[in-house]
């Protein structure tokens, strides 16, 4: 189980980064977008590499404009 944006997630312990936007509806060009695993950054690059471990804490954070 994961924490995907504070909500726990079951069955996608492995799952790479790429695959837990997807399932957030986040399309993998989409731009202004960041994702930390257990507080580190992950470039982009890495998103369809970087795999997440059992009981890490994914946060995916899009920029909006406006004020």
């Amino acid at each position: 189980m994961i924490r995907l944006n504070g909500t726990q997630v079951e069955g996608r312990d492995g799952a790479t980064v790429g695959d837990l936007l997807a399932d957030l509806g986040v399309e993998s060009q989409a731009r202004g977008v960041a994702v930390a695993v257990d507080g580190e950054i992950i470039p982009r690059s890495e998103w369809g590499s970087h795999t997440v471990p059992a009981g890490a804490s994914v946060e995916a954070v899009t920029a909006v404009q406006g004020g």
